[in-house]
């Protein structure tokens, strides 16, 4: 690697040739503030935030896409450095919303921090004529207030990442805005609810549909009994709410400040992730031997799902029919628990705490009630359970760690990496060994599906059987695949693919990470080895295994694949247009 020497604020480094002046700071351990940068996701020097001097430049220079070269003297932090900062915040301020206490992201809000770090004592300083802001509800899982929105365009870089497209800079000038095509609401277009618009954005411009209230008034209604799961991923990104190091495993800490909110019951996905490896594996085995479609893909992520009726509607038939572990969750709820306990399923309040903005999506499709009334009655992400713990004057450092209720408490390993990209993959590989051999895998570690790389392939033989399958992870890669499967040119027997790009863990739902560690720490990776490791560290590392998931077969599914599984457990998919009607 060819070394370059600079001086950084008069100190030299040996830094590698090509880095933008933004990157090689880091090895000066030094922050250039910036407020439109993305690593590989947004790289235009739109925002004017990380302007530094460079000794012989007759202009200060975008430090992100300023490439370093050999003998380059650098100032990050000069008077005149400082003051073009601040007065780029005024600006910024000048047709801003600043109605910072009661907006969503107060304290979590870059914009917000850096007016802090630059004492911007007086954000009405350039103060005029303001935009004509749009407010934009229409969706299920989120809001644009554009009225909080700095044109940083992560929004839209993050929504072209996923190859989705549905919103983008309309006008010029002043005027300019974010929106969608011809100023439409998003509904209109094949936004799939995956939420990273939300967890790229800097401000409060974007937020998740809040429905904690609606938590909140079930728990106080005397005449409801409200049961929550938990999925895999929100442990391992809960902690970081409360100032826990990322990728730390909060489950226990969880559990208890769930009981302490008030529900009557706190359950784990990690029970029906097993469940949903029961009904897929089977599925698959049956389609390899009775000549069904093939390749079989996962149908775990509603926003993959939701992506595949939109741009991939004639290739539904290579949908698994299995439902997400949220909605086999609600499902064994209102039906096999709710008989065994005695409780009308009218009166069960089936909450969900999901990494996942697409899953308030999912609650309210069609074939999602197999009770007669809602599988999930009420859908929060992450961030939301952290405001309810926070409001709730909930001390989660002090918490003791408890366990979840039985039975639908019980998961295992191979449960809980659902929430990174490969581990469903991987959870379906273990029990399908099981499956065609009679024995387990002497292994259970697939560790080539493993890693955040976009597109993973790997090739396992199971008794005598060649099973070639495939993990993809955010809907960019997912097109990718796709387009292969459509033309015939691949001839995978199992696909997982994930909305998300890492899976679970980098959900829209998830807690918001700011760009100056985001584009420098590998979060996903983080987040993912909490999952690995509990992993790891369970007894049962099968799904087959698990106990309740086997007592629940025995006492009302009968079996895999069962005619009362098929109306519970499973679903059916919608061919969607592009556009509205």
């Amino acid at each position: 690697m060819e070394m370059v020497n600079i001086k950084i604020n008069g100190m030299p480094f040996s830094v590698p040739n090509g880095l933008s002046i933004l990157e090689a700071a880091r090895y000066a351990g030094i922050t250039i503030p910036t407020l439109c940068y993305m690593k590989e996701m947004n790289e235009i020097g739109a925002c004017r935030m990380c302007m530094v001097e460079v000794k012989g430049a007759r202009s200060l220079v975008a430090a992100c896409v300023f490439p370093v070269n050999e003998g380059m003297e650098i100032q990050t932090n000069s008077e005149r450095v400082r003051k073009a900062r601040k007065t780029t915040l005024e600006l910024i301020l000048s047709t801003h919303n600043r109605k910072c206490l009661s907006c969503v992201r107060s304290t979590n809000c870059e914009l917000q921090a850096l007016c802090l770090e630059y004492g911007v004592d007086k954000p009405d300083r350039f103060d005029g004529a303001t935009p004509d802001y749009a407010y934009d509800d229409s969706m299920i899982h989120m809001v644009r207030d554009n009225s909080k929105c700095v044109l940083c365009r992560r929004c839209v870089a993050a929504c072209n990442n996923q190859s989705v497209s549905v919103i983008g800079a309309n006008a010029r000038g002043f005027d300019t805005h974010i929106s969608s095509a011809f100023e439409l609401n998003i509904d209109n277009f094949s936004c799939v609810g995956c939420g990273q618009c939300i967890v790229n954005c800097p401000t409060g411009a974007l937020y998740e549909k809040d429905d904690t209230q609606k938590v909140l008034d079930a728990i106080n209604d005397p005449e409801k009994f409200v049961v929550v799961q938990t999925a895999p991923a929100v442990r391992a990104a809960l902690g970081e709410e409360f100032g826990y190091e990322i990728g730390t495993d909060v489950e226990g800490k969880m559990v208890a400040s769930l009981r302490r909110l008030g529900f009557d019951k706190v359950f784990d996905t990690n029970f029906s992730a097993d469940l949903t490896i029961m009904e897929e594996s089977h599925e698959l085995i049956e389609r390899v031997k009775n000549g069904g479609t093939l390749p079989m893909i996962t149908s775990c992520s509603p926003g993959w799902i939701k992506y595949c009726e939109h741009y991939y509607p004639d290739q539904l038939d290579h949908l698994s029919t299995c439902k997400s572990p949220q909605q086999m969750f609600g499902a064994t709820v209102k039906t096999w628990y709710a008989k065994k306990m005695g409780i009308d399923p009218a009166k069960i309040v089936s909450v969900s705490v999901m990494p996942c903005t697409a899953k308030k999506f999912e609650i309210g499709r069609d074939d999602q009630n197999a009770s007669g009334y809602a599988d999930v009655d009420i859908s929060i992400t992450t961030r939301e359970l952290a405001r309810m713990i926070k409001g709730a004057g909930i001390n989660f450092k002090l918490l003791p760690d408890e366990q979840f209720d039985n039975p639908l408490g019980e998961g295992t390993g191979a449960a809980v990496i659902f929430g990174a990209t490969g581990g469903v993959m991987e959870a379906a590989l273990r029990t399908a060994v099981k499956a065609l051999t009679g024995e387990d895998p002497g292994d259970p570690n697939f560790t080539d599906v493993r890693g955040m790389d976009g597109v993973k392939e790997a090739t396992y033989n199971v008794g005598g059987l060649e099973i070639k399958v495939c993990v993809a992870s955010g809907t960019k890669n997912a097109k990718i695949v796709m387009d292969k499967v459509k033309s015939g040119e691949c001839d995978y027997t199992f696909i997982e693919i994930m909305c998300c790009p890492g899976g679970c863990i980098n959900g829209g739902g998830q807690p918001v990470v700011p760009a100056s560690i985001k584009n420098f720490v590998d979060v996903k990776s983080l987040r993912a080895g909490a999952l690995y490791r509990n992993d790891e560290a369970r007894e049962n590392r099968f799904s087959h295994d698990n106990s309740a998931v086997k007592r629940v077969y025995d006492e009302f599914f009968g079996e895999p694949g069962s005619h009362v599984a098929h109306e519970v457990l499973h679903t059916s998919y919608v061919k969607r247009g592009l556009y509205k009607d």
